[in-house]
């Protein structure tokens, strides 16, 4: 059976571009995979805790050295691994905050991004453990000009640091879908949004 892991980490719970997008792509994938299930996480409503002394203690502790301590520190770390591990896609809904990835998703990454589980390092090399086949990443911009070759792009640290994340991690496919300009006049956000439904079309597809 398919697996597809939705994360949603705006703090909006509704009237968020990025989640109604997601929506979408969810869609579009219940379609191909009409068998499959979908694992949802909504990071703005259920937020993860930020990494504790505890917690980065238990990530690099050998398993036979590990106390019931360190155990209860990395449990919802295990959880977060396991859900992605089991994912054939994976897919983001994410709006950029001040340049970058919402505080809720990186608190998510920082738990899924862990040595030996997620990525390993040998003879002097990092190299991505993760099965999950491929991810899709939704965009929200607020303002327009973000996209390569754009006036703005230069303060685009949301893209490219995803693709390199999800590279790292061992996600070689990585298809991303933007929706610029969110808070311009009705007309243009609808325009816009349209145009991100048909490439999520085209994605599927």
């Amino acid at each position: 059976m398919s697996t597809l892991l939705r994360i949603d980490s705006s703090s909006r719970v509704e009237g968020s571009h990025s989640s109604q997008l997601a929506d979408q792509a969810e869609t579009h994938w219940r379609a191909a995979n009409p068998q499959g299930q979908v694992v949802f996480r909504h990071l703005g409503q259920d937020p993860v805790p930020v990494l504790s002394q505890g917690t980065i203690t238990g990530f690099f502790t050998p398993e036979d050295a590990m106390t019931d301590e360190m155990r209860a520190a990395t449990a919802l770390s295990d959880e977060l691994i396991d859900e992605l591990q089991n994912a054939d896609t994976l897919l983001l809904a994410v709006p950029i905050y001040n340049f970058s990835v919402p505080a809720a998703l990186k608190c998510w990454i920082d738990q899924i991004t862990r040595i030996g589980r997620t990525f390993a390092y040998e003879d002097g090399a990092f190299r991505g453990l993760t099965r999950t086949r491929r991810a899709i990443v939704v965009c929200a911009y607020g303002a327009d000009g973000y996209l390569d070759g754009q006036p703005f792009t230069q303060a685009n640290f949301l893209e490219p640091y995803l693709r390199f994340l999800l590279s790292f991690l061992g996600i070689e496919d990585v298809e991303v879908v933007s929706v610029q300009a969110t808070t311009a006049d009705p007309e243009t956000v609808a325009a816009n949004v349209s145009k991100a439904e048909a490439d999520l079309a085209a994605v599927a597809a």
